[in-house]
This record gives structure tokens, sequence and C-alpha cells, in this order.
């Protein structure tokens, strides 16, 4: 019992640095369209660099390559889908920059909140079978989850959501990772089999986020700003993935 509360704590901290990445947004107020700019390509960078580096090698190395497969096919299309159903516009016209800014940010939550559960169950896992591991992936999530709070509450400001509301958005997208660590140890006898779907399902919705939401909007007004941050963001959180493995 001990053991379960000292993961879902960590854990747990590991997901509030979602919040903290908000509330640093929140506070520096509403962001210029260069950083706005800046912002998107980075998360597009680092929830590449997470694809590239993180979610599909371990989902290759611990899972059957068919699984792997149909963990990201499943994942794009439940993106593809949730995109379609955050357009409320009607069809016949366009969306304004500001729905558009409205549905990225809520979709970036959906991608961060699909990947924390995976996070979390990675935590519980490596905890469980080496003591010591959990910590050492539990820092490098945190570190890489401020930049994920700061991409979902910029397009959100600039869509003038309330401040309350963006804030509340986040605080419920922590709770992902303990609910992760939970799966986790709930499951460990089979989390191999469970773990190598979630990582890949959860690296389909991202390239979706990336290729289909994040780089396009980042680039209509500032794409040499967009160029800068999406390789700052992909380069740093390869490091981190060297430095500190997650």
């Amino acid at each position: 019992m001990q053991d379960m509360f000292e993961i879902v704590w960590i854990s747990m901290i590991a997901g509030l640095a979602t919040t903290l990445g908000s509330v640093l947004v929140l506070l520096f107020g509403k962001p210029k369209e260069r950083i706005l700019a800046c912002l998107l390509a980075g998360a597009g960078g680092v929830m590449l660099a997470v694809v590239c580096v993180d979610l599909l090698p371990n989902a290759w190395k611990i899972g059957p390559p068919l699984q792997v497969g149909l963990g990201v096919a499943l994942g794009l299309l439940f993106m593809y889908l949730a995109d379609n159903r955050l357009n409320l516009s009607d069809n016949t016209l366009p969306l304004s920059r500001r729905q558009r800014l409205k549905r990225i940010g809520l979709l970036v939550a959906t991608g961060i909140a699909l990947h924390d559960i995976p996070e979390g169950m990675a935590i519980a896992v490596s905890q469980e079978a080496v003591p010591g591991l959990g910590y050492l992936i539990f820092i490098g999530i945190t570190l890489h989850n401020l930049p994920e709070g700061m991409a979902t509450t910029a397009p959100l400001i600039m869509a003038q959501i309330r401040w309350w509301k963006i804030l509340l958005l986040n605080i419920g997208i922590a709770f992902f990772t303990p609910l992760g660590a939970l799966l986790g140890l709930f499951a460990l006898a089979g989390v191999q089999n469970s773990l190598t779907f979630f990582l890949s399902f959860a690296a389909g919705a991202m390239l979706f986020l990336v290729f289909a939401e994040l780089m396009p909007l980042s680039r209509e007004r500032h794409p040499h700003y967009a160029l800068l941050g999406g390789t700052i963001g992909f380069v740093v959180f390869t490091l981190i993935s060297v430095l500190l493995p997650a």
C-alpha cells in the first residue's frame, strides 16, 4: 500500500507539471503572435520527439508489430474523429481563427491526456520492477509536461477562453498521469501487452495532432518563428530523453 501511495504521489506531481506550464502562460498574459507560433510549433516538436524517441521505439521493443500498427492506426482515427467532432461550424463555412485556436487547444489537451496514461503506467511498472527507476522516468516526464501545459493554454488564451476554464482543464489533464499509474499497478501481470497498445495509440494521436493541426497553424503568419520553435522543441526533448529516459 505504501508503494502504491508513493507511485501515485510522484505520478500526480508529474501530471501537475502540465498545470504549472499553464499557470506560467496565464500569468504571462496573452502572448504575441510570434510567441504563439513558437509555442505551437515547439509543442509540435516536443510531441514529434516523444513519438520518435520514446513512444514508438518502446512500443516496438515490448510488443508485437501488429499491435503497434493497430494502435497507431486507431490513434490516428480517434484524433481524426475528435477533430471533426470539435468542428462545430457550418461545413459550408471556413472556421474562424478563434474557432481554430479553440479547437487546437482542446485537441492538444486530448493528445496530452492520452499520452499521460502510458506515462503513468511507465512510472508504476518501472518503479515496481526496479526501485528508483520510476523516479528517473518521473523527472523526464515532469520536464516535458511543462511545455505541454503551455501548448494547451496559449491557443485557448488567444481564443478568448476564460482563464479559470483553462486552469480547470489543465488540472483535469494532470489526473490522467496518476490514473495511468493505477492502471499500471492493477494490470501489472499483463502490462507489457497493454502498454504496447497505449504507447502506439498515443503515438498515432500525436502524429495527427502535429501534422494536421499544430504545424499548419503555427506556420500561418510566422513560418520562421514556427521553424525555430519546432526545432528547439524537438532537440530539447530529444536531449532530455537521452539524458533522462522517460
